[in-house]
């Protein structure tokens, strides 16, 4: 059996609709009520572990989609315990969507690596999937205003993002072919680094990339209602994507998906 955690979010749900024709899949959410009616879905909800003994019950792989919505503390604890309670079941493998190593830059890249480093000292088999930042995520960063201006403060800086399909389905790839991907860490960045400038282009000749100053975009998230931890998550990103940490491209992708990963840019305005 192979379960889908976070299935009620993007990654998982694009996951999940790869293996929907396997009857052995059963999808792991603390709500699954949110999910469509029909298949196999547990209530899967790291906050609470108790949740987790019967929801991980005859699971062979797992796909740990990383809870990564929260201080590192809370992440650390939501993983910790979804990995005890794993081993405790009887889980054979883990398949974790981790994050690219360039990203240690990122303010967020700590409980990845804590995690990465748990499944190394725990007793069930893994593979790490280090994904690289999302290219919808970086077009609602550098998302157009309504006067056609693109204002996210990455300077001249590019990121090697990658489509969400993509990495979706090299983890329902991976999720079915577990013992040829055992111990092995794969860097999933795109082929393509991608900019500001890159983003107004593609919009067409009336979007134009006039980047802010990370001080401005730190008061404007701070203005918007957003959690306390977000905001130094979105200056830090933006920060390190215009330092140039974030450009470096690499073919791992490819190498996993069997043809060439999706047009960043498609992706990125089709998630702006």
């Amino acid at each position: 059996m192979i379960m889908v955690t976070g299935a009620a979010g993007a990654l998982g749900t694009l996951t999940a609709d790869r293996l929907a024709a396997r009857a052995d899949t059963v999808l792991g959410t603390r709500d699954p009520g949110r999910l469509q009616a029909g298949r196999a879905v547990r209530r899967i909800d790291f906050d609470e572990p108790a949740t987790l003994a019967d929801g991980f019950a005859g699971v062979e792989v797992l796909v740990l989609v990383s809870a990564g919505y929260g201080e590192d503390d809370t992440v650390i604890a939501r993983h910790g315990a979804a990995l005890d309670a794993a081993e405790r079941a009887g889980v054979g493998h883990v398949v974790y969507t981790s994050l690219t190593a360039d990203g240690d830059h990122l303010p967020y890249a700590l409980a990845h690596r804590w995690t990465e480093r748990r499944l190394r000292c725990g007793s069930t088999g893994w593979t790490i999937l280090r994904n690289g930042l999302y290219a919808e995520l970086l077009g609602a960063l550098a998302a157009p205003s309504a006067e056609g201006r693109i204002t996210a403060p990455l300077g001249d800086g590019r990121l090697a993002a990658v489509a969400r399909a993509d990495l979706a389905e090299v983890a329902a790839h991976v999720a079915q072919h577990p013992g040829a991907h055992a111990g092995r860490v794969y860097e999933l960045v795109g082929e393509q680094a991608i900019g500001g400038a890159d983003l107004a282009r593609a919009h067409g000749p009336h979007v134009t990339y006039e980047p802010q100053t990370l001080a401005q975009a730190r008061a404007h998230a701070a203005a918007s209602g957003a959690e306390p931890f977000q905001t130094p998550m979105l200056v830090g990103t933006c920060s390190a994507i215009a330092a140039g940490f974030l450009d470096r491209t690499g073919g791992d992708l490819r190498r996993l998906l069997g043809r060439a990963p999706r047009c960043p840019l498609t992706a990125a305005l089709a998630g702006s």
